[in-house]
């Protein structure tokens, strides 16, 4: 990849918000999509706005592309905004939605070539072939490329007017995990150029990995904002504890939970599927006093892991569900 040809123009690296929303609501009938969202992202930066399905990630990023209409607020991109400056706006930023249909008969080559007729300036068909890694496809036509291929060429399409802010909008989803990490290494490559990204996805792994920033979104709103490490610190705790039990008697359940939370670095108990589920300072400590417990009572382990903190674990915090919960 050239970054030479990626380098984002001298304008957008002038500290500032790239995107700053006010008070963004959008309604689909009795359906509250999107609820009173303020949000910054800073010029360079790799921002990931998270959620489950229906949390309104997309309709957010869809009023920020300019293709659905907000009911309240004001959205600013670039210090533009859509009524004013659309012909502006389409000529300065990158977009990959969650599905993009190309024609299947063009050949990658064309498919590029066509989307670059769009813009006024850019980055060449060839030089976007390369960037994608889809040299060895240039002649294929689109109909014979694999997913990962096709959301490679997406990408591909977003990237040849050369934007200076880029929404990527769950670009893996579906992806095997090949599929997934050639796109990983292409957002890097992308942010290590100074490019602002805005990034949607409800693969936590994925945040992690790429964003600078994150937001969790649920329900309309923002719930968490900050660094990775910022939301696992707000759990309480660095790592999890989670283990089953069984009795040849019936379980207090309430009291054994009462216990568990009274152990020292113990922040937080919740139980899921049977599952208990322990947010915990220091493993070396804590462990051995759930062991102690356990036997106390005489009960078994039927299963027993730990893991460091994760954002999954912040929205379980937040939230009392899962991420994929429906």
């Amino acid at each position: 990849m050239s970054l030479t040809a990626l380098q984002p123009d001298r304008k957008a690296t002038v500290p500032g918000a790239a995107l700053a929303l006010r008070g963004l609501k959008k309604a689909f009938g009795d359906v509250q999509a999107v609820d009173g969202v303020d949000l910054e992202v800073q010029s360079g930066e790799c921002f990931g706005l998270l959620g489950p399905n229906g949390a309104g990630k997309t309709t957010t990023i869809e009023i920020c592309e300019g293709l659905t209409e907000l009911d309240e607020g004001e959205v600013k991109l670039l210090g533009l905004d859509w009524k004013r400056n659309a012909n502006e706006l389409r000529q300065r930023i990158g977009i990959q939605l969650q599905e993009t249909q190309f024609p299947d008969k063009l050949t990658v080559e064309e498919t590029l070539r066509l989307f670059r007729s769009f813009f006024k300036r850019g980055i060449s068909a060839d030089e976007a072939i390369r960037t994608a890694q889809l040299e060895e496809k240039r002649k294929a036509r689109v109909g014979t490329l694999s997913g990962g291929q096709k959301q490679r060429l997406a990408m591909a399409t977003a990237l040849v007017g050369d934007p200076e802010l880029l929404f990527l909008d769950e670009p893996t989803t579906g992806l095997d995990p090949q599929a997934r990490r050639h796109l990983w290494d292409l957002v890097d490559e992308l942010k290590h150029a100074g490019r602002t990204i805005i990034l949607t996805t409800h693969y936590m792994d994925e945040a992690e990995r790429l964003c600078d920033r994150v937001a969790i979104m649920d329900q309309g709103k923002i719930i968490a904002l900050g660094t990775v490490r910022e939301l696992i610190a707000s759990v309480g705790g660095e790592h999890i504890v989670e283990f089953a039990v069984k009795s040849s008697t019936d379980i207090n359940t309430a009291d054994l939970a009462t216990q568990l939370k009274a152990i020292e670095g113990v922040h937080s108990h919740r139980i899921d599927a049977g599952l208990h589920q322990l947010s915990v300072t220091s493993l070396h400590t804590t462990v051995p006093r759930v062991f102690e417990e356990m036997e106390a009572r005489g009960l078994t382990l039927t299963e027993f892991r730990t893991h460091s903190a994760t954002l999954e674990d912040v929205f379980v915090a937040l939230t009392g569900r899962n991420l994929r919960d429906e």
